[in-house]
C-alpha cells in the first residue's frame, strides 16, 4: 500500500483548481505519461527549461537590443490599423524621460489595448527588445502591469514545455497549486551526504526550481537540481539491489546438462562459435549449474549470435531433464525465433513448441496440455506465456529477448512459472556502460563483441531526397540480377497513422515501378496480412517489402542485401543501426542508404556522419546517448519502461556509482528497511513509483 502521506500527489491532476476537462486532456498530452491520466505528482516534475530574467531595468536610453528588459514608461499615442479587419499591427508610442520606444500588438484585441495602456498612464511592461527599421520595439510584451500589478510579477520567471492548447499561465496556475499539496517529506538521504554536498531538502529543491530567484537554480548543475536527480537515481539503484537480493534469497536449483544436445546443435551448425559466445555460454552454464538464481543479460550488436548462445542455453536446461521457454516482444520475433530454431532443434531432438495471443483454441489447448505434461521441452512465444493458463512441467531457464521493452515485473512475472527459474535476458541494442547500471543494475552481464563468420561489411551512403528517382532506378538495376530490398518509410513525428499513409504511398509508387514484385508490412496490418507479406519476401516472391520500424528489430532474410531509409534525419542512431542491421547476414554484398531532407540539423547530420563512419554497435550506443538522452537510446519512451524525469545521465552520470554503493550499504545494514531512514526510504520508493521493489519487501 502507498503511504497515506504521497496521497495527495497521486491525486488526478484533474483534482487541481483551474484544470478543466479541456485543458486536462491539453496536459495528458504534455505530460505524456504511461498511465494516461496525469496525476499532481507529473506536473510538479515538469520542470522548467529556461526563465524570463527581469531584473535588468534601465531606462529606454540605455536599453539594449536582444536583451529582455522590464521599463517604467508612459503611454504616449495609439497607432491603430486602418479599418477593424486589418491585419497590420497595433503599434502604442511608449516613452521615459530619456527617449521613446513602440510596443507591437499583431492581431490584436483593441479593447484590451486600450484598456489596458490609455494614453498619458504609467505602466510597466516587460519583453524583449529589438530594431526595427532603426527604432527599438518590444513585439508583444509578456507582462503590461500598473504600479499595483509590479509588486506580484516575478523578477525571475521559469519558463515550461507547452503543447497545443497550453500557455505559460496555465501550467504555471497548475504548478502553483500542485505545490501546495506537497507534504513535508522526511529526509531519505544520508545526513552526510547532504552536509557534504550543500543539498537542499527534497521540498525545498522543488520549491526552488519552480521558484528560482537566480537563472543558475534551474541549471542541470544546480543545487536543486542535482538533489532531485540523486533522488531519482538512488530509488532506482535500490529497487535493482533488492530485486537483486530477492533473486539471491531465493534458492536456486541446480541445473547440470552432459553436453549431448548442445554437441548435436553445434554439430548442425555451418561455423564454430566466436570467443565471445563460448565466453558467454560458459558463464551461463556456471550461474545455473550453482545454487543462486541466475539473472544475466547478453548484450550483443546486430548480428552477433545472441539466439545460439540462447539456444545451447535452453539445451543445456533440457539435457537435465527440465524446461525452457524464450519471449519475444512481437508476434513477428516470436515466429521468426520458432522456425530460425526448429531445423536446428530437429536435429538435436528437441521438442518445440509456438504461443503467441493469436493461436486458434484448439491448437492451442494441445499445446499446453503438452507443455504441463512435460512433453514439449522449449516453449517459444510473446508476453502470452505470463497467462496463468499457461503451465510449465518443471521449467528451469526463462529467456527474454529485446529486454528493454519488458518491465522488471514482467520478467519476474515468467520466473514465476517454475520453481527457483534462472532468468536470462537479451537485447540486440548496445547499451552504453552508464546504462547497463541503470537499468539492468540488479544483472550480470554477458557482451557478444564479435560477429560470426561470413557477416559482410555493409557499405553505408547517403543522399538528399530530391534523388530519389536515380535510386528507385539503381534498385531497379540490382532486382534485375536478384537482389532483394527493404525500403522503411519516415517516422513522421511518433504518428503511427501518419507512418502508415507514408508507407502507403511509397508502396504504391514502388508497386507501379516494379509491378508484383512489391509488398507491404506495417503496425496497422492484421497478423496473417503481416506474415504473408514476410513469407513472400523471404521467399523470394517479391524482391521490395516497404515497411514502418515494424521491421526494426530481429527480422531475419539473409538473401536481402539493401536497406533504404527515407527521411533518415527523423530516426534516431540506434534505430538507424538496428534498420541497417537488417542486411549484411548472407553472402552478397550489402549497403545501406540513407536518404535524407535538405538543410540538416547539426544533431541529424551529426547521426548520419557517425552512421557512414562505423558499424561498431557499441560506439554508435554511446554517441546516440550523447545525443539524444537514455529514454530514446533504450526504446524506453515507447515502450513504458522507466526513462529519467529528472535526471539527466549526460549530466549526472557521476551520481549513479553513488547511488548504487549508497543503496547496496543500505540493504546491508538495514535489509527490510525498518530503521529511521529504512522507512524515508520506502516513501522514496514509492514516490517515484518502484513499486515492485516493495512487494519483494512485503514478500519476505
Amino acid at each position: 500500500m502507498r503511504p497515506a502521506l504521497l496521497n495527495p500527489l497521486f491525486a488526478p491532476l484533474h483534482t487541481l483548481k483551474g484544470v478543466g476537462p479541456k485543458t486536462g486532456k491539453h496536459f495528458e498530452r504534455l505530460l505524456d505519461v504511461p498511465q494516461g491520466e496525469p496525476r499532481v505528482l507529473d506536473i510538479l516534475f515538469h520542470l522548467p527549461h529556461s526563465l524570463i530574467d527581469r531584473r535588468a531595468r534601465p531606462k529606454i536610453r540605455d536599453a539594449r537590443p536582444d536583451q529582455v528588459v522590464m521599463l517604467e514608461v508612459t503611454v504616449a499615442e495609439h497607432r491603430a490599423p486602418p479599418g477593424r479587419n486589418s491585419r497590420a499591427p497595433f503599434r502604442v508610442l511608449v516613452e521615459d524621460e530619456t527617449g521613446d520606444m513602440l510596443l507591437v500588438f499583431f492581431l490584436a484585441n483593441r479593447d484590451w489595448i486600450e484598456r489596458s495602456l490609455p494614453i498619458g498612464a504609467k505602466r510597466w511592461v516587460s519583453g524583449k527588445l529589438e530594431l526595427w527599421e532603426g527604432h527599438l520595439q518590444m513585439v508583444h510584451p509578456d507582462r503590461v502591469v500598473d504600479e499595483a500589478g509590479l509588486a506580484k510579477v516575478p523578477l525571475i520567471e521559469p519558463l515550461y514545455g507547452l503543447t497545443e492548447g497550453l500557455y505559460q499561465r496555465n501550467v504555471q496556475r497548475a504548478i502553483e497549486t500542485g505545490l501546495e499539496r506537497l507534504p513535508a517529506m522526511p529526509e531519505w538521504l544520508d545526513h552526510e551526504y547532504v552536509r557534504q554536498r550543500k543539498l537542499p531538502s527534497f521540498n525545498e529543491a522543488l520549491q526552488t526550481l519552480h521558484h528560482p530567484h537566480e537563472p543558475g537554480d534551474i541549471e542541470l548543475e544546480s543545487p536543486a537540481r542535482v538533489r532531485l536527480a540523486y533522488d531519482e537515481l538512488l530509488a532506482g539503484q535500490l529497487a535493482l539491489v533488492m530485486v537483486r537480493a530477492h533473486m539471491r534469497e531465493t534458492r536456486g536449483r541446480a541445473t547440470l546438462g552432459d553436453g549431448r544436445i548442445a554437441a548435436k546443435i553445434m554439430a548442425a551448425l555451418p561455423f564454430s562459435l566466436t570467443g565471445s559466445q563460448q565466453q558467454a555460454i560458459a558463464e551461463i552454464n556456471a550461474d545455473v549449474a550453482s545454487d543462486k538464481r541466475m539473472l544475466r543479460l547478453v548484450q550483443g550488436d546486430v548480428g552477433s549470435g545472441k539466439t545460439l548462445v540462447a539456444l545451447l542455453a535452453m539445451a543445456h536446461a533440457v539435457e537435465a531433464g527440465r524446461q525452457a521457454a524464450l519471449m519475444a516482444p512481437t508476434e513477428i520475433l516470436a515466429r521468426q525465433h520458432f522456425e530460425r530454431l526448429t531445423p536446428l532443434a530437429e536435429a538435436a531432438g528437441l521438442r518445440l513448441t509456438l504461443i503467441t495471443g493469436r493461436d486458434r483454441a484448439a491448437a492451442r489447448s494441445k499445446a499446453l496440455e503438452a507443455l504441463a505434461a512435460g512433453h514439449v521441452d522449449i516453449a517459444i512465444g510473446t508476453h502470452a506465456l505470463f497467462q496463468e493458463s499457461v503451465r510449465f512441467h518443471d521449467l528451469a531457464l526463462a529467456v527474454v529477448d529485446e529486454q528493454h521493452r519488458f518491465g522488471v515485473h514482467q520478467r519476474l512475472a515468467l520466473g514465476e512459472k517454475g520453481e527457483a527459474v534462472d532468468i536470462l535476458v537479451m537485447t540486440a541494442t548496445p547499451i552504453p556502460r552508464t546504462l547497463v547500471l541503470t537499468y539492468f543494475g540488479d544483472m550480470d552481464v554477458s557482451t557478444l563483441r564479435e560477429k560470426p563468420a561470413g557477416r559482410s561489411p555493409i557499405e553505408t551512403r547517403a543522399m538528399p531526397l530530391e534523388r530519389i528517382n536515380e535510386v528507385v532506378e539503381g534498385v531497379g538495376r540490382a532486382m534485375a540480377k536478384g537482389a532483394r530490398v527493404y525500403w522503411v518509410c519516415p517516422l513522421v513525428e511518433e504518428s503511427e497513422e501518419l507512418d502508415v499513409a507514408a508507407a502507403q504511398d511509397r508502396f504504391a509508387e514502388l508497386a507501379q515501378a516494379f509491378p508484383g514484385k512489391v509488398s507491404l508490412v506495417h503496425g496497422r496490418m492484421k497478423g496473417p496480412e503481416k506474415d504473408a507479406a514476410m513469407l513472400g519476401f523471404q521467399r523470394g516472391d517479391t524482391q521490395i517489402l516497404v515497411a514502418t520500424t515494424v521491421i526494426e528489430v530481429g527480422v531475419d532474410v539473409p538473401e536481402a542485401s539493401i536497406m533504404v531509409i527515407e527521411h533518415a534525419e527523423r530516426f534516431g542512431l540506434a534505430q538507424l543501426h538496428q534498420l541497417r542491421g537488417r542486411v549484411g547476414r548472407g553472402a552478397a554484398k550489402s549497403s545501406c542508404l540513407l536518404l535524407y531532407k535538405q538543410g540538416l540539423g547539426e544533431v541529424a547530420r551529426a547521426r548520419i556522419e557517425i552512421m557512414r563512419e562505423t558499424e561498431d554497435g557499441f560506439r554508435i550506443a554511446e554517441e546516440d546517448l550523447r545525443l539524444r538522452g537514455e529514454g530514446e537510446v533504450l526504446g524506453t519512451r515507447q515502450s513504458g519502461a522507466p526513462g529519467f524525469r529528472l535526471a539527466s545521465l549526460e549530466v549526472h552520470a557521476g551520481l549513479l556509482g553513488v547511488a548504487r554503493d549508497d543503496a547496496a550499504l543500505v540493504l546491508a545494514r538495514d535489509p527490510k528497511l525498518l530503521s529511521e531512514r529504512g522507512k524515508a526510504l520506502r516513501i522514496l520508493l514509492y514516490l517515484f513509483e518502484r513499486d515492485e521493489a516493495m512487494k519483494l519487501l512485503q514478500a519476505g
